[in-house]
């Protein structure tokens, strides 16, 4: 049985490494949004296997409002959105197939992370998050990093199942995705927040010590280690860059 009244959008950039995992996840649907904004590597090649994805080519503008200009080249009102590196369960996608969609409603998942094979229990944990809705009715908010859909007036229920999440699968993607990361916020907080040496200091001293300690990231193993140093290296330059373009 094919999933035919919702389509699947995911942006992608450079994503070779893990979108065949998550293309092979979306089999029973009928149409599936790859929104690439600027690949050099064979993500568009491996898309293009697949009979039931449509490649768009696109500029990107910030995950919230390149999330929103996506969903407008979906053939169904109803959006599951997903990131290239995220792989649906078949409980979920058994559950999704049998459940009768209500407009009252926008739909949750339980996301399981991982770092490379390995289940991150404490510094990320599992979280619920809302990436089922019709997009007629509400959308993605307009912030560049940390987007959600937009919940206001709408009942959330969750659909059972699962998505697993691979963000990392070597110690170079954290540097990667740092430094993107930080070039966004700073630019996207340019003369809207003020930033120092010092708070870009603090800040990430507190982050590695909330993650490490107060989370139990230390049970985690040097998984725990890694993911509380690059977070509070991500947080450090993100204000510094801040910093940086407040002060040009």
């Amino acid at each position: 049985m094919s999933i035919k009244n919702i389509s699947c959008v995911i942006i992608v950039k450079n994503a070779e490494n893990t979108l065949a995992n998550t293309l092979e996840s979306l089999k029973e649907f009928e149409d599936i949004v790859i929104y690439d904004n600027g690949s050099i590597d064979d993500t568009v090649e491996i898309a293009k296997k697949y009979k039931n994805v449509n490649i768009v080519q696109g500029e990107f503008f910030g995950f919230g409002p390149t999330k929103n200009a996506a969903a407008t080249f979906a053939k169904n009102e109803w959006i599951l959105s997903l990131d290239a590196d995220e792989v649906l369960s078949s409980e979920f996608i058994k559950n999704l197939i049998s459940i009768e969609l209500n407009d009252k409603n926008i739909y949750a998942i339980l996301r399981e992370n991982y770092y490379k094979d390995i289940q991150v229990k404490h510094c990320w944990g599992d979280d619920v998050i809302v990436r089922l809705y019709n997009k007629t009715l509400t959308r993605f908010s307009d912030e560049k990093v940390h987007e959600k859909v937009i919940e206001n007036g709408f009942s959330r229920a969750k659909i059972n199942g699962s998505v697993l999440h691979y963000p990392y699968s070597c110690i170079s993607d954290f540097i990667v995705k740092t430094d993107r990361y930080s070039t966004i916020f700073a630019l996207s907080n340019v003369g809207k927040k003020k930033s120092s040496p010092f708070k870009a200091f603090y800040r990430s001293l507190f982050h590695f010590f909330r993650v490490y300690f107060f989370k139990l990231g230390f049970l985690d193993g040097y998984v725990g280690l890694l993911i509380s140093f690059s977070g509070a290296n991500g947080v450090f330059f993100k204000y510094l860059k801040l910093y940086e373009e407040n002060n040009k």
